[in-house]
């Protein structure tokens, strides 16, 4: 993977579960604060849940935040979720960060098909073929 330039932000929020590992990592490497919003949209097998993507935590600590955010996710197939997103952080400017799909950054944007990230939480199906 070629290294990615990114501007100065002033926060990260990672959209919970999937951005959560991306954004925490990508928050130590800029040196910002960082903060996670609750959302969802999809199953774990990647088929909308809802209509919509819907705020499932309590998105008011975002509130306070202002200035410049990188929003970061893991995927963006439609772009709902990182719009709900974006309209809760009415007072910053917010640029939007996937592994893969459509943001305006994309670390991964050769990648069309759905990936297993390390990071997804096991299904019960799995969590017994696990050894340790």
């Amino acid at each position: 993977m070629k290294e990615m330039k990114l501007p100065a932000f002033d926060t990260v929020v990672g959209i919970a579960r999937g951005g959560t590992v991306p954004a925490s990592m990508i928050a130590h490497q800029l040196n910002c604060d960082l903060k996670i919003v609750n959302l969802n949209y999809r199953d774990d097998e990647n088929n909308p849940r809802f209509d919509k993507p819907q705020i499932t935590g309590s998105p008011e600590e975002l509130t306070c935040i202002s200035g410049s955010v990188l929003l970061v996710d893991d995927v963006s197939v439609s772009g709902q979720t990182l719009l709900l997103a974006k309209s809760l952080l009415p007072n910053c400017e917010v640029a939007t960060l996937v592994c893969k799909g459509k943001a305006d950054f994309v670390l991964f944007p050769e990648v069309a098909s759905c990936v297993d990230w390390p990071w997804k939480t096991l299904s019960s199906t799995q969590a017994g073929k696990v050894s340790t």
